[in-house]
């Protein structure tokens, strides 16, 4: 089974290439929003590995946001044309799923008692997140969320609370509750979807090439440039 897994929903644009629930390339680079120039060079890295192999794409895997409006859309406007090309199935993964297993993954992570909050930074003092516990179930659907100082205190009060994401640098300074615990360096990979997207794979969790579209969450926004 070979997933290509396709990531740009951050600063991070992000490639893996999977068989079965085994990693066989990866490649990121996290120096800015210059997906629409990287991405296309990383799909063609992995798949000239892939020829080298003798083996075949079966399935596309994209993150399906929250996060930036343009990387969700070079990602899966590019999944799209590659599923629709190889006549094979696309499937999304959130982005805020891919980040908690990578959170999950670290040394001296204590899960038992424990609640995971990925957090996408929305500007100012807003955030895209969501609540996972330790078993990776979401205990508190995707929303945005202004930070302040009471802030997810209904979980804070009785549960060890991982915060991570570019996002979760916005509560440091005002959430002090002893049970906040803050996760440095933890972005969305691609490398991180192969476990959901071979369980959906399993389960023939796919999306519709023709009308799939990136989870936004909140309506993009132009702003005129100052004078």
């Amino acid at each position: 089974m070979i997933i290509l897994h396709i990531e740009t929903s951050t600063h991070v644009c992000s490639v893996a290439l999977s068989e079965n629930n085994r990693c066989i390339f990866s490649i990121s680079n996290d120096e800015g929003m210059n997906h629409a120039a990287m991405l296309s060079s990383f799909i063609q890295e992995a798949l000239v590995l892939l020829k080298s192999m003798d083996k075949k794409l079966n399935a596309v895997a994209v993150s399906s946001g929250p996060g930036s409006y343009t990387g969700l859309r070079i990602g899966v406007s590019t999944a799209k044309g590659l599923c629709y090309g190889l006549n094979i199935p696309l499937i999304s993964i959130s982005t805020l799923e891919i980040m908690t297993i990578a959170a999950m993954q670290l040394p001296n992570i204590i899960a038992d008692n424990s609640c995971f909050i990925p957090m996408i930074d929305a500007r100012r003092m807003e955030v895209y997140d969501a609540v996972f516990d330790e078993k990776m179930n979401l205990i508190r659907q995707v929303t945005a969320d202004i930070i302040t100082e009471d802030a997810f205190s209904e979980f804070l009060q009785n549960k060890r609370v991982y915060f991570f994401g570019n996002g979760s640098a916005k509560c440091k300074t005002l959430i002090h509750f002893t049970n906040a615990c803050f996760l440095d360096n933890i972005d969305p990979l691609a490398e991180n979807m192969i476990q959901p997207a071979l369980q959906k794979y399993k389960e023939n969790k796919f999306e519709d090439i023709a009308y799939f579209e990136p989870f936004y969450l909140k309506e993009f926004q132009t702003t005129l440039p100052k004078i």
